[in-house]
């Protein structure tokens, strides 16, 4: 099979587009016809050497961890999946990924993709849509009618954080700029802050938020400042380490890491299915296409969350 990977960490020119073995799906496993893989900036963090004891990798690795597509093949003891049906997966991050033409998954991290759309555009679903409900439901426990502050609404996350926002009956306060200010706008956030145009927090002088989410790299300085955002009593959510360990008011602090799993991820993908979320996806690129989005990425001209087709 086609795949992409690289032997060795490094820049962008050891990703090579290369003949790999086809994956045989063992005990308790699944084998995926890939439809879509789905680029996330980990990717590039991982492959430049960043975090070798946090994601252990064997060499040679095929990145991407967000999958979509169509069951070839079962492992021993797998029960409720059979082969054509369709898919959709966040993969363990330091196994072999889906940039290829079949990837290996574990059979309990996978949910049935959904009835409506392409499948290849499912992968821009899993890892992304999974930490922007745990940040919400599992670590701040987001009530109707509390304000919420999602700073970083244009990103993949900010997406989904947005749309399950509005649905949960939060009062939502979104930052992003005028490249996705039409897209969060129709996920019917009550105010968009245009942070090219007005600094965050002059923008909400006087204001504080039950709950602040944020998306974004943030510097000491940011994160002093987002957390003067937060009510006392409220929450600090950050998906972007380091953040701060704790708070001289009363402020609950949560760290959020997206992890897989499948019962959250089906949650999702009924939403989806009912019309309630929205896939949030920027483009199509062939896979062959994967060191130069590695490249835009890091030179910050990726135009959004990026789909890999095989």
């Amino acid at each position: 099979m086609k795949a992409v990977q690289y032997h060795s960490y490094g820049v962008t020119d050891v990703l090579v587009y290369e003949d790999a073995d086809r994956p045989e799906p063992g005990a308790g496993q699944v084998l995926v016809k890939v439809a879509g893989a789905a680029f996330n900036p980990v990717d590039a963090s991982i492959r430049a050497g960043y975090f070798p004891e946090v994601f252990p990798l064997v060499m040679p690795h095929i990145p991407c961890y967000d999958v979509a597509g169509t069951v070839a093949e079962v492992g021993e003891g797998v029960t409720g999946w059979t082969a054509g049906d369709t898919v959709l997966a966040f993969l363990p991050i330091a196994g072999r990924g889906a940039a290829a033409e079949y990837v290996v998954a574990p059979a309990e991290a996978l949910a049935a993709a959904p009835r409506t759309g392409d499948l290849a555009d499912a992968a821009a679903l899993p890892s992304v849509g999974l930490t922007a409900w745990q940040a919400l439901f599992e670590q701040v426990g987001l009530k109707p009618d509390q304000t919420i502050l999602i700073n970083g609404a244009g990103g993949a996350v900010g997406a989904y954080a947005v749309q399950l926002a509005v649905r949960a009956g939060a009062v939502v306060t979104a930052t992003a700029s005028a490249r996705s200010r039409d897209r969060i706008q129709s996920y019917g956030v009550d105010r968009i802050i245009d942070y090219t145009e007005t600094p965050l927090y002059e923008a909400v002088t006087g204001q504080r938020f039950d709950v602040v989410l944020n998306l974004v790299p943030p510097s000491p300085e940011d994160l002093t400042r987002l957390l003067d955002l937060v009510v006392d009593g409220g929450a600090f959510a950050n998906t972007i380490p380091p953040g701060p360990e704790s708070s001289l008011r009363d402020i609950r602090i949560c760290q959020v890491f997206g992890r897989s799993d499948a019962e959250q991820l089906a949650e999702l993908v009924n939403r989806v299915d009912a019309g309630e979320l929205a896939i949030y996806l920027a483009q199509r690129r062939p896979l062959v296409d994967l060191r130069a989005i590695h490249e835009e990425a890091a030179a910050g001209q990726l135009p959004g969350k990026t789909v890999l087709i095989p």
